[in-house]
């Protein structure tokens, strides 16, 4: 009666064994399905998160290009041989003129300025527009004065909620768009082409 008690004792033991290991196995095995159904998605969400980041990493040529209002300032960018530099790593704030700030010039003066020989000022004029370094709208003071890449100042005056850039000459442009993220920078869209001399 004893060995008949001893031989149960182990044959459940053993069901217990099986049992508990099965139990572990399949919890296991669905702990993995589990894991890696969020792998995929996660996966796919890297994919669409690379996408979008890679969209938003357009260099500074590259966002001007993309911009119609900007097109005159990335033919003179061309002109002046200055694609390369803002397409370095920089990272440079550019304070962009619109076409319509090139219309305004004195009648010829983009012209003149497109031209091959006047090739080093129309350089000096858009370096003008040039930061070295990052800087957004944020960081910007009233009376705060910023140095250029071309070696001039510029003056930002805060009015009214409002960006204004005061240039050499006294000319002053509005920021219309500002914090335009580029992969190698920032653009501040202005409203007029500014002047050191």
């Amino acid at each position: 009666m004893e060995k008949s008690n001893k031989t149960t004792a182990i044959i459940a033991g053993v069901v217990a064994l099986v049992v508990i290991g099965g139990g572990v196995l399949w919890a296991t095995s669905s702990s993995n399905e589990e894991t890696e159904t969020p792998t995929a998605s996660q996966s796919q969400q890297a994919e669409e998160t690379t996408e979008q980041a890679s969209k938003k990493t357009a260099d500074i040529v590259g966002i001007a290009s993309e911009t119609p209002s900007l097109s005159t300032l990335v033919t003179a960018v061309k002109a002046a041989s200055l694609v390369e530099t803002l397409q370095s790593a920089g990272p440079f704030t550019v304070f962009a003129p619109t076409n319509d700030a090139f219309t305004a010039l004195p009648a010829g003066t983009l012209d003149t300025l497109l031209m091959p020989e006047n090739v080093e000022q129309l350089k000096s004029i858009l370096t003008y527009h040039v930061v070295s370094g990052k800087v957004m709208a944020a960081d910007l003071k009233d009376g705060q004065i910023i140095d250029t890449v071309q070696g001039g100042k510029l003056t930002v005056k805060l009015m009214d909620g409002m960006v204004y850039l005061i240039d050499a000459k006294g000319g002053q442009v509005t920021v219309q768009k500002a914090d335009v993220n580029a992969g190698n920078g920032v653009v501040h869209v202005i409203s007029g082409v500014l002047m050191h001399n």
